[in-house]
């Protein structure tokens, strides 16, 4: 059942049932007034026959001249009937409407009239009041009975206005709440069709979001952002592809050129060599490239790595011994602040492994760009957060290139001379992110060039636990 039917039909049964409450309401309180109303009527029937009983007394023609009376009032109530008991609760005066049998209450009703006054019962849909009449010269009961034919006859009347109108508000409950259905349902109907025709050659298509601040509006918001989402990562995949397709067709080129100039004719073996040497670097080369690419792909997903308990000051000195074997030129000097009581504010939850890839990517590029190959790292603890600092001198990063450095193969005009892929600082990125920290870097000529990154300890991790 699709959804705008869903709701015309809840809507329907919600005013249903809202209408149904009414009328039964309506009803049952006209129906308390119309005994209240009919039994007014009896009681003041009741204390007339007291009254002229009282006053004739208990003789066969105060008898008579009351059934005259009583007769004569017939028609103001239709099937009266009327019976006054004594204080020995002994009928002494009857009166009846043609084919109707007198009402004959029991001892019970009799004894409630004269404690409460009046008492008012049923007796086959007829209404009846026993009436306790006292004066200087009687004690009396009177039951007066009769059918209420005008309150009744409205009652009906009522139940047949009530169900018609129920019946007409049910009506147009249904067509009300199919165009309120077709109406809401329609922004979702736009948003399908939006989204249908959507697909991976125009993202940028937005769906239509309207001007309403409602839940729809937001629906078509977060559709649209996760549209800009998705197109952001299909350039950055497809800049990537391009960019790796690149990288490793220049050294594939340059292999497959020298090795058909070299078999075009003999060569002598150092000519040989001098090749064979030229192909290994460019082997050597795509290995690297291949290496930092199945890299930067291992860190895309985070559930496919193994998460342990990790000492900072562990993984740089043997990033600082290993940098420095690259090269004689190459130097790090490390330096600890102040190390906290705790241990577990210098403890981060993460990979190992990764950590060191990442901090050995920023210590090699502090070597290679700085003028004197030389790095300075400096490991601080603050506010239950790890921080590591690379400082190098070297070319000055500027504000602009500060916001492309972190992009797969992007490489400065300055760095240009010096052999690279663009791909460690993005790696290491990538993977600072993973561990829920931050890579800033700020750079001037002045200062020369700080790379500052932040890990939250599994002390803060314990904390916000």
């Amino acid at each position: 059942m699709k959804i705008k039917f869903k709701i015309t039909a809840l809507f329907a049964l919600l005013v249903t049932i809202i209408l149904l409450v009414l009328s039964i309401s309506v009803h049952y309180f006209t129906s308390l007034q119309r005994i209240e109303a009919f039994k007014k009527r009896l009681k003041g029937r009741a204390n007339n026959d007291g009254q002229l009983f009282s006053y004739l007394g208990d003789n066969d023609s105060s008898r008579a001249f009351l059934y005259h009376i009583d007769s004569a009032s017939a028609f103001t109530l239709n099937q009266k009937s009327v019976v006054i008991f004594d204080y020995l609760d002994r009928p002494v005066y009857r009166f009846n409407a043609a084919d109707i049998d007198s009402i004959l209450p029991d001892k019970e009703i009799l004894k409630q009239a004269r404690v409460k006054h009046d008492v008012y019962f049923a007796v086959n849909k007829r209404d009846a009041l026993a009436f306790h009449y006292t004066d200087n010269r009687s004690r009396i009961v009177v039951v007066v009975a009769a059918y209420d034919v005008d309150g009744w006859q409205r009652l009906k009347d009522l139940r047949d206005i009530l169900l018609t109108c129920l019946f007409i508000g049910i009506a147009i409950a249904l067509v009300v709440g199919y165009a309120f259905s077709v109406q809401l349902v329609k922004p979702i109907k736009q948003i399908i069709y939006d989204v249908k025709h959507i697909t991976s050659q125009n993202l940028s298509h937005h769906i239509q979001a309207g001007s309403t601040q409602d839940e729809l509006n937001q629906l078509a918001n977060t559709f649209n952002e996760l549209l800009d989402r998705l197109q952001e990562y299909f350039l950055v995949q497809r800049r990537f592809i391009s960019n790796a397709s690149h990288e490793l067709s220049t050294p594939l080129t340059s292999i497959l050129s020298q090795l058909e100039v070299t078999l075009q004719k003999n060569r002598s073996d150092e000519e040989y060599k001098q090749v064979i040497t030229s192909v290994h670097e460019d082997v050597q080369q795509m290995q690297q490239l291949t290496k930092s690419l199945l890299e930067i792909a291992k860190t895309g997903t985070e559930g496919g790595i193994e998460l342990s308990e990790v000492r900072i000051d562990e993984v740089l000195l043997k990033v600082t011994a290993d940098v420095q074997k690259n090269s004689e030129a190459y130097k790090v000097m490390l330096e600890f602040g102040d190390f906290p009581d705790d241990e577990k504010a210098f403890l981060v939850f993460g990979n190992g492994d990764l950590l060191y890839s990442s901090l050995r990517n920023i210590a090699d590029n502090g070597c290679k760009f700085s003028y004197d190959h030389h790095v300075m790292i400096n490991l601080l603890f603050e506010n239950d957060n790890v921080i590591v600092e690379f400082k190098n001198y070297g070319n000055t990063i500027t504000e602009a290139e500060s916001e492309h450095i972190f992009q797969p193969f992007y490489r400065s005009a300055t760095a240009s001379p010096i052999r690279g892929f663009g791909l460690g600082l993005p790696l290491a990125q990538r993977i600072i992110n993973m561990h829920k920290g931050t890579i800033k870097v700020h750079s001037s000529k002045e200062t020369g060039t700080t790379f500052i990154i932040t890990l939250p300890s599994i002390k803060a991790f314990a904390a916000k636990a």
